[in-house]
């Protein structure tokens, strides 16, 4: 995508040139991206849907650490943690806007890796870079993406739709993220105490992948409209599977029973938390950072879903008077307590 060798100062092309540089390669492929960039503003049309937008801003040194995180790999997940916001609507994704603040200990080459990333991710998903925003930091690099996309008004899920006896689902797997992280950290640790020691990630590509190369899941919405299932609430579970739980519930005024033997854990998950003295379901109720779908179904619905293997019914919704509750592998009952990433307590502690 870039051809430069060696390190460019960013001052050589200046904010507008910078721009152009970045985003030359980046070509429109939604009929709704009537301008993109160029102007003083994109244009889009969506032809009469409901227009949906999320942002999200990325923090170096609270988000992510780049010790361990290659630019690439965090261009890539910028724009997946936005489109996520964006399905979690039960909404497709068409546009995205990235803004970047960044120091001078970033040569050109390093920017232009971040922009390889966020264009891997437009071009599998089919999404228009269409504007954006550069500055200077003083404190490292900082990421805003801005993500549009849109629905007919009668497809977008809410976080406050679900139905008592509604069944609560989730896809894909939890936990992964967590505990990649956790290994990612310790390696960081022992490579700081003695560089000459060499990363020892083998076998755990999937829960490294899982933390750095997360996947929006756009296949699962798209799955549920062929089985012509609508869910009455869906949210992504970005702060951890307990924390998202409690949203549906209080923006649904509802109750619910979280069956813990139904958690969907990944082996390698499982282990590498056994490994680090971690429950693996608390990994999982807690970890954050996974991008998968919560999301609640009608009764009716469980024949349509029941044979996909990337949706797992782990629960359902009950009257808020029941409160929030896990029934644990032993049938004790425990109250769902939200204890999830919060990057505000950073400055606050």
């Amino acid at each position: 995508m870039f051809e430069n060798k060696g390190r460019t100062e960013i001052e050589q092309l200046g904010e507008f040139g910078l721009i152009d540089h970045l985003t030359k390669h980046f070509t429109i492929s939604n009929k709704s991206t009537l301008k993109g960039i160029g102007d003083d503003a994109a244009v889009l049309n969506f032809d009469g849907k409901r227009t949906l937008i999320s942002t999200d801003l990325l923090l170096e040194g609270i988000h992510f650490d780049l010790a361990y995180t290659p630019l690439k790999h965090l261009g890539y997940k910028a724009v997946q943690v936005n489109l996520s916001d964006i399905y979690a609507m039960n909404g497709t994704a068409s546009q995205i806007t990235v803004s970047i603040g960044l120091s001078s200990k970033f040569p050109l080459e390093a920017i232009e890796e971040l922009y390889q990333g966020i264009g891997i991710a437009c071009e599998k998903y089919g999404i228009d870079l269409v504007g954006g925003d550069t500055t200077s930091s003083k404190q490292g690099l900082v990421i805003s993406v801005t993500s549009i996309g849109y629905a007919d008004e009668k497809d977008i899920c809410y976080r406050n739709g679900a139905g008592e006896g509604d069944l609560l689902c989730v896809s894909g797997d939890l936990g992964g993220a967590y505990t990649g992280l956790q290994l990612l950290e310790r390696e960081k640790s022992i490579f700081l105490e003695n560089p000459n020691i060499q990363p020892d990630l083998e076998g755990k590509d999937y829960i490294v992948e899982r933390q750095l190369k997360p996947e929006a899941r756009k296949d699962i919405v798209e799955a549920l409209k062929s089985m012509k299932v609508k869910p009455t609430s869906m949210i992504d579970v970005s702060d951890g599977l307990a924390s998202e739980i409690l949203h549906i519930c209080k923006q649904s005024d509802k109750g619910c029973n979280l069956y813990e033997e139904k958690i969907p854990i990944d082996p390698m998950t499982y282990q590498t938390a056994r490994d680090f003295g971690l429950d693996p379901t608390v990994c999982a109720l807690n970890g954050g950072e996974d991008y998968e779908l919560l999301f609640t179904i009608k009764q009716a619905d469980y024949e349509k879903i029941k044979f996909n293997p990337d949706i797992s019914v782990i629960g359902h919704i009950t009257e808020a008077s029941a409160g929030c509750n896990m029934i644990s592998k032993s049938a004790i009952v425990h109250p769902i307590k939200a204890q999830g990433w919060n990057s505000l307590k950073v400055n606050q502690e």
